[in-house]
């Protein structure tokens, strides 16, 4: 029997690197956590339904969830969520309440520092 070495999906191998690059060449803790999380089993990959970043997030803050983001619940102020994948239903609510879903890839390019940058899950 085989033992896995990490992720298969090609995209997800891709921006494991690019994230241990940045956290290198930054000096960044945060990219390494999330390139470790990401590099996880698909089971144990985190899973945060909108109404836990509700409860755990104020105004205009930005996050990142090393995982999916669920539509389960409702969103009551404008963050930025940055996550390898959204349901349909957790980008409305997000985009509904005049947030912003991004990849990760995007905050890392536009956030390369991770300075002021929360993980949830």
């Amino acid at each position: 029997m085989t033992c896995r070495t990490g992720p298969t999906n090609v995209y997800l191998q891709n921006l494991v690197q690019e994230l241990k690059k940045a956290a290198a060449i930054q000096k960044v803790d945060l990219w390494t956590r999330i390139a470790n999380d990401l590099s996880a089993a698909t089971r144990q990959r985190t899973e945060v339904n909108v109404s836990r970043i509700n409860r755990h997030t104020k105004a205009n803050e930005t996050i990142i969830v090393a995982g999916k983001v669920l539509g389960s619940g409702a969103l009551d102020h404008n963050v930025v969520v940055a996550a390898w994948n959204f349901s349909n239903g957790a980008k409305q609510q997000i985009e509904k309440a005049k947030g912003k879903c991004v990849s990760i890839t995007e905050l890392l390019k536009q956030n390369p520092k991770g300075k002021d940058v929360r993980i949830i899950g």
